[in-house]
Order: C-alpha cells, then structure tokens, then sequence
C-alpha cells in the first residue's frame, strides 16, 4: 500500500526543507558517491548539511516515530483500550525517570537500561491498579496511566531539583522532545529499539485474539499471560530506546494508530504495520514543521502536544468506540 512507502517518500521531500535552502541536485551529489559524472562535483559546502545533519535527524525521527505508533497499537490492542498509548499509561514518564537518572546523577551508567526499568515498572504498576476493579476497561486504566504519570513526572521534577544548573538545562530541553541533537550514534541506538517490535510483528495475529477479552483468547488456545507479557516488554523496551534519543514525545502512539484504523479497519495484522509506517511518516512531518516554522528549532515534543491534546477530546466525545467494546 501507498501508506508503507510514505516514510521514504515524506523523508526525501523533508530533505529539502529548512532554514537553509537545499536543491535536488545537491542531495544527489551528496547521496550518490563515485558516479562518473557527478564526481567532480561531491565536494559541496552543503554536503555536511545534509549527510551529517538532516539526513540523521530525519531517519531518527522516522525511526522514533515508528516505535512509538507501534507500541501505541500493540497497547491499544493489548489491554482493549482506544485511548492507551505509552505517554498515556505512563511508560514515557517511567522511561523518562530512568532517562533523567542518567543524566543528573549516573552519566557513566547507560541510559537506556535505566529507561526501560522504570518505563516496564510505571506500565506494570498502572495496570496493576487498573486491575484492583475487576475486569480491565477503559476508564480504571487510563485513570492509572494519569496516577503513573503524574507520580513518575514528580520524581522527574524531583531530580531537577537536587541537580546543578548545567545539568538541569539538559534535562528539561530533553524532556520537551526534540531531535535537534541527531546523529548516526543515536540512529544506531534507535534501530535496537525498531529491532525490540519485531516480536510484536510477528506476534500480531494474535492481538486481534487478545483484544477479544481473555475468556475467548483462552478458549482459542492463546496463553494470554505470555503473550501479553512478550507483547509489553517488547512494547516497553522499544518506547525506552525511543526515549532515552529523543526525549518525551507525546500522542504519536495514540493519533496514529487511530487515523490507520479509521482507514484500514481494526484487523492488526494489517493494522500493526501501516500504524508504524504512519507514524514514522508523522514524526517526519511533524519535525519538518519545528525546524522550519521558524527560526528557532521548535522542540517536536511541543508540535505534537498541539496537535494531540484536541483529538484527545474527539475521542473522548466518539466515547473511544472500537471493536472490542468499552
């Protein structure tokens, strides 16, 4: 489908774009080494712009753009709730703790273990909550995500407290989600978290079984327990690596994957691949227009946050209405 090859075709017109003016033949020229007659000309002054600063930041966007629409989908589907995404249930705050941890005060410990501890531990605790009423539903679980989000992003703020000035800087330009520190290292770290979701492709039949409730998963002969747990540190792993490159994004994984649904239907199997393709897709664009809307680069984190927060409220006023039921 079309869907699958816009990241390439978004990601190559973003090429393009920026303070800084970049014609088509200077990303040929960049792009292309030793062809015949475009070897004397490889040696361009734009050609730092685009290999080392635009084409990274652009893949990374891509790249973080499609693990969190992803795991937004696989947490929609996994606990039958349309209005769950990893900012929402608390796994980017989680995540975001062990992030600013590393940063104030064990820069010699490596980050994204550190994000993936707290983020599995936010995601564990709200639906443990959630779980204390019964059966899991939508409200119980998006209330837990809030409770696990505000807690996680207290002790964020506490950290921000205790550390120096120069370090608190970091911190808070981090936390508004941004790219603008791209480069081929964390592009390489960002592929891990891309490789982290290949469980869940391969597994994404069975979250159309899942997301049918555990009494009818079970009698189809699904282990609900393993399976939801391969699903969720596959889906909080990934989100971690997500983080620790680039910050908190928020709403990707919950746009996203409900633009594809209304789309394509809620069958996952086709619905897991078009939502990362799509996100990554988004995240392009969405960091485009940071970095070129005006002078300044505009943390993404802010882009995403205007455009979610309203659909945020068209759900809520659909009454989040999906295949598996409230």
């Amino acid at each position: 489908m079309l869907i699958l090859a816009l990241p390439f075709i978004t990601g190559l017109c973003a090429l393009f774009i920026g303070t800084y003016e970049i014609t088509p033949s200077m990303v040929l020229r960049s792009l292309i080494p030793n062809v015949p007659f475009l070897h004397s000309l490889q040696d361009i002054p734009e050609r730092a712009i685009i290999t080392e600063i635009r084409l990274p930041r652009i893949i990374l966007a891509g790249l973080v753009g499609l693990i969190l629409s992803g795991s937004g989908v696989t947490l929609q589907g996994l606990f039958r709730n349309p209005l769950v995404d990893p900012y929402i249930l608390g796994l980017s705050a989680g995540a975001a703790l062990g992030c600013a941890l590393s940063i104030g005060f064990l820069p010699h410990w490596p980050t994204q273990p550190l994000a993936f501890i707290f983020g599995i531990t936010a995601v564990m605790l709200a639906y443990m909550i959630a779980r204390t009423q019964g059966e899991i539903s939508r409200l119980p679980l998006v209330l837990s995500g809030v409770i696990m989000s505000a807690f996680f992003t207290a002790l964020v703020s506490i950290v921000k407290f205790m550390v120096d000035p120069h370090k608190l800087q970091a911190i808070v330009y981090w936390l508004m989600g941004s790219f603008s520190l791209a480069g081929w290292d964390a592009v390489k770290i960002a592929l891990i978290g891309v490789m982290a979701l290949f469980p869940i492709h391969l597994m994404r039949w069975r979250i159309n079984v899942l997301s049918m409730g555990e009494d009818e998963a079970r009698t189809l002969g699904i282990n609900v327990k393993r399976d939801r747990i391969v699903l969720l540190i596959a889906s909080s792993l990934a989100v971690s690596i997500a983080v620790s490159v680039s910050g908190i994004i928020g709403w990707v994984g919950l746009i996203v994957p409900h633009l594809v649904r209304m789309a394509t239907g809620p069958d996952h199997t086709r619905l897991v691949p078009l939502s990362m393709a799509g996100g990554a897709t988004f995240m392009i664009l969405a960091d485009t227009v940071a970095r070129s809307l005006t002078g300044l680069d505009v943390p993404v984190g802010i882009v995403t946050a205007i455009l979610g927060a309203p659909f945020f409220i068209y759900l809520m006023k659909r009454g989040g209405k999906e295949s598996w039921g409230s």
